[in-house]
């Protein structure tokens, strides 16, 4: 799977609010949605005098001046690091055939999907500060979705948001309670996740995760995930 494909994917299935174009930029309103629905991006050749419309536009949204630079940005990388632009978030992209991973299904008592999100659900999101504007980018996606509950003895442990767009499910927000962890929580989600999505028709399950979590890029690795592309932040 190529970079540009699964970053349509993941945009399709974790939707901004509302995208408009400025000169050679895509503006995307994220109404608090977080980074990925609020960056901008160039979508046709842009020159210095440009980053300023992307700015302004930003601004007007009452947004940082945050961009998305993926493979083939660098021209735009080096002009935003001279503007004093930081990087934020180095992120990799992982996919996989469903093939591969909904061959050992998890236990059924520990995780299952559902939708719209029990209340237990959006707790445990609301703990690790994912809140009601991110849970509206989820109510956004307009394909097939589901909410991934994972238990740990008798106890609501994890929880992750999937989503499927042109036969790619991209897992979200995957979340485990701090007490929970190291008990197998994020496994069972992963695999519950690649089950509904096979029963769902889509044929391989993608997901971001930032570059500095090697706990998590470990486990993905361990499930036959490869790295298929990255992408950075640039923030002033």
């Amino acid at each position: 799977m190529n970079p540009e494909d699964l970053l349509a994917a993941m945009e399709a299935t974790w939707p901004t609010a509302r995208t408009f174009r400025a000169g050679p930029w895509m503006i995307r309103d994220g109404a608090g949605g977080g980074k990925r629905v609020s960056a901008a991006t160039a979508e046709a050749a842009w020159g210095e005098d440009d980053l300023a419309m992307a700015e302004a536009a930003m601004a007007a949204l009452g947004q940082a001046a945050l961009y998305m630079i993926r493979a083939g940005d660098e021209a735009l990388d080096r002009a935003l690091a001279s503007r004093g632009y930081a990087v934020v978030d180095p992120v990799v992209l992982y996919a996989a055939p469903l093939a591969t991973l909904a061959q050992t299904p998890p236990d059924p008592m520990s995780s299952f999907a559902h939708w719209p999100p029990l209340a237990i659900s959006a707790r445990l999101w609301a703990d690790a500060a994912i809140g009601p504007a991110r849970l509206a980018v989820m109510e956004r996606a307009t394909g097939p979705k589901t909410a991934i509950l994972a238990r740990s003895k008798d106890q609501p442990a994890g929880i992750a948001f999937v989503a499927i767009a042109g036969g790619t499910a991209v897992l979200h927000a995957l979340e485990v309670a701090p007490r929970q962890r190291r008990q197998g929580c994020a496994r069972n989600i992963l695999r519950a996740a690649a089950g509904w999505a096979q029963g769902q028709g889509a044929d391989r399950l993608a997901l971001a995760v930032t570059d500095a979590n090697a706990p998590a890029r470990r486990l993905y690795s361990s499930f036959g995930m490869a790295a298929v592309g990255y992408y950075h932040y640039r923030q002033k």
